[in-house]
């Protein structure tokens, strides 16, 4: 199958922002708004009005791509979100996920995302973990049924999160459509190397979470200093810097953030300036001395860097 590679020079039509195009031809807005970590909720029988609010506010400042998942219990507040911002949904890119860690009914399971959201369709829908499959049939089996929803477009493009080239490669054997995205960890202390590059041979498109790890739980670290030199010399935050690492990479940027100030910042500072080859590869160079991941600790050795 023929397909464009995703590109970070590629533009929605619709918004006129930068965006990654997918193999399918769908358009994935390259900043996306997170709904895990501090939004995820501990169950989903009680609203929580601070998370639609927050996810409103995120849409009015311009952000576009929303991340959700069934196992952030908010889907409901994601759906409410949307509905009460003054954006037309056909402008905004709303990603759900599959429970990666349980053998689930995938259909069904979709349906109910759907019916929590309040939506007639999402943009994205990606199976969260390779783990709820005790082989490679049950693994294929799953991803046939994520062709089948994709087929009922009710689900605009699928794609997998969390995926090792070893789990995609499983799929690959069997599917007619191919995963247009794999969300992972990614930043400078995780840089998923060979991975990286067997996605970007297989024209899929990356969506980095944890972007801002280097900042947060693992600072101060290596690529700390060189963070802030860029931020003076741009006139932007860490943060920014953080992100733009991965945008100007090419790699689309999940974050998170509950502060208003924060959300209208990124929306205005982001697009004003790019980071050279030069400073993207001394901080992948710094972020190398280190190794650290968030995420998933369970599932691989110490020095595992994949």
């Amino acid at each position: 199958m023929s397909a464009s590679k995703p590109s970070a020079m590629d533009y929605m039509p619709e918004a006129g922002e930068a965006a990654l195009k997918l193999n399918d031809g769908n358009y994935m807005p390259m900043l996306g708004y997170g709904l895990g970590t501090v939004l995820h909720k501990r169950s989903r029988d009680e609203k929580n009005e601070v998370i639609v609010t927050t996810t409103k506010l995120a849409i009015e400042h311009g952000i576009r791509h929303l991340d959700g998942a069934e196992l952030y219990n908010n889907e409901k507040e994601l759906g409410d979100a949307v509905r009460a911002s003054l954006v037309p949904r056909s402008d905004l890119f709303i990603v759900t996920k599959l429970c990666g860690t349980e053998k689930r009914d995938v259909k069904a399971e979709f349906e109910s995302s759907l019916s929590r959201l309040g939506l007639d369709y999402v943009d994205l829908y990606l199976v969260h973990a390779p783990y709820m499959a005790d082989n490679a049939k049950d693994l294929q089996h799953v991803w046939s049924q994520m062709e089948s929803i994709k087929i009922t477009g009710k689900a605009k493009s699928i794609g997998v999160s969390n995926f090792l080239q070893e789990h995609i490669e499983i799929i690959l054997e069997t599917a007619k459509i191919p995963p247009a995205v794999n969300s992972i960890e990614y930043h400078p202390y995780l840089q998923r190397g060979s991975l990286i590059n067997f996605l970007k041979s297989q024209n899929i498109a990356v969506s980095a979470y944890s972007t801002l790890t280097a900042l947060t739980a693992e600072a101060p670290g290596p690529v700390n200093e060189l963070y802030t030199q860029l931020a003076r010399k741009y006139d932007v935050s860490e943060t920014d810097i953080a992100l733009r690492w991965c945008l100007d990479q090419g790699i689309a940027a999940i974050t998170t953030t509950r502060k208003s100030t924060r959300l209208k910042a990124l929306c205005e500072k982001l697009p004003t300036f790019k980071l050279t080859k030069q400073e993207i590869d001394s901080i992948s160079i710094a972020g190398q001395s280190k190794h650290y991941r968030k995420f998933l600790t369970d599932r691989f050795l110490p020095e595992d860097r994949r």
